[in-house]
């Protein structure tokens, strides 16, 4: 209830408020604007059309900031392009007259007057009737002794008298009381649908480009990242051992003539050096997408991860579908690595891993009873994930305060 006030009053703010201020907007813009356009070619409509513009641009950030109280969201601010270095004064004074955001905020200016004057007339008729209604067995003593006075249900043929003047009036004044939140919220984002169109749509836009952009770069940086750690890794472990292994295999082949016995023991000690070389590889590996992932499945590949995880995973997925490759590549490897992590560091005896699709999103829930501590700091393992997640749009949670437990959430838009 108390949330449901406070949104009405919001709006009724935004509306009451917004009325005046949107008509002295339009009294200062549009004359503005036709003197400004009708003067160009004298010269003179330079400054007084870049001048309406500043003043537009005022309004317009007025209207951001209710709009985001209006509209339940951070404020939007677009980028006005400032005037470039070393810029003259005529180019800085025409610089409001480059932007095309400028021409957007005097064009919300002109055209907002008729939603602003119908979402202030709605708010004062949903506000006057209920309270006018509901307090009438207060006055309507006085009014309905009034020689002369016709009230409206005695219009209406529902009858006289203060008993029935006085139910008619409360019940109408009940109705708009209940009616209200839905009528001004209406009201309010019928306006306030004009100003995030106008106001802040091309700013929304800039940054759903700036976000691709970076998903991007943060991807191309994962990868990059993940190309030299496997190179790295390759150089110091596996091609380090086959060529000491290739060093064991020429001295037992000189050994077999002269010491049989020394060449079975080389050869005893290539043979153990070739298993470690091949569980290396096989861990090497669990950083490229396996074979069961593209054939099958998320299902069974997190299957096969939770089988090799040295502590205890109880796996529960909830969903068998098949989802674009990068979808599924994504949450492959936030599972591989973050199972990784807790074989290595968490100390857990326990690790739960649920896979589940809520809507459009698929969401990969990790949990352990560990000692905590794990963040996605820069120059962590976790930062890599978070990146390779921001490729695909998807979003990396961690909460592992001190002492544990660690939860692990990667959402992942799958729609």
């Amino acid at each position: 209830m108390r949330s449901l006030t406070r949104r009405v009053l919001l709006d009724t703010r935004y509306t009451l408020v917004g009325f005046p201020t949107t008509l002295i907007g339009f009294v200062l813009m549009l004359p503005g604007f036709a003197a400004g356009l009708g003067s160009m070619v004298i010269w003179v409509g330079v400054p007084l059309l870049a001048g309406t513009l500043l003043i537009a641009r005022g309004f317009a950030d007025a209207e951001r900031g209710w709009l985001s109280d209006v509209l339940r969201r951070p404020p939007v601010r677009p980028r006005y392009k400032p005037a470039p270095p070393g810029a003259g004064r005529f180019r800085r004074l025409v610089n409001p007259m480059m932007s095309g955001q400028s021409w957007l905020d005097l064009l919300h200016g002109i055209i907002n007057l008729p939603f602003a004057i119908l979402a202030f007339v709605l708010t004062v008729v949903f506000w006057a009737v209920p309270i006018a209604g509901l307090t009438w067995p207060i006055y309507g003593i006085v009014t309905s002794r009034i020689p002369g006075n016709v009230e409206l249900p005695e219009l209406l043929g529902l009858g006289d008298g203060y008993v029935v003047n006085a139910t008619f009036y409360f019940l109408v004044g009940l109705l708009f009381l209940l009616l209200m939140p839905l009528v001004i919220r209406g009201a309010a984002l019928l306006r306030a649908g004009l100003g995030r169109a106008l106001l802040t749509g091309v700013a929304e836009l800039h940054e759903r480009i700036d976000d691709l952009a970076q998903g991007r770069a943060a991807a191309v940086s994962a990868e990059a990242n993940a190309l030299r750690k496997l190179e790295r890794d390759i150089h110091d472990g596996p091609q380090q051992r086959l060529v000491s292994l290739a060093m064991e295999l020429s001295r037992a082949q000189r050994q077999l003539a002269k010491d049989p016995e020394a060449a079975q023991a080389t050869l005893k000690s290539a043979i153990s050096a070739t298993r470690e070389t091949l569980d290396e590889l096989r861990a090497l590996s669990r950083g490229i997408a396996p074979p069961i992932l593209s054939d099958r499945g998320l299902a069974p590949a997190l299957a096969a991860l939770a089988g090799r995880c040295t502590v205890p995973v109880d796996l529960d997925v909830q969903t068998v579908e098949r989802y674009q490759a990068a979808v599924e590549n994504a949450i492959y490897f936030v599972c591989a690595e973050t199972l990784t992590n807790v074989a290595k560091h968490s100390r857990a005896t326990v690790c739960t891993v649920q896979l589940v699709r809520l809507g459009d999103v698929l969401m990969l829930t990790i949990g352990d009873d560990g000692v905590g501590g794990a963040h996605v700091a820069k120059g962590h393992g976790l930062a890599g994930l978070a990146d390779r997640l921001r490729a695909v749009d998807g979003e990396l949670t961690v909460q592992s305060p001190d002492g544990g437990p660690t939860v692990i959430v990667a959402e992942v838009p799958c729609g």
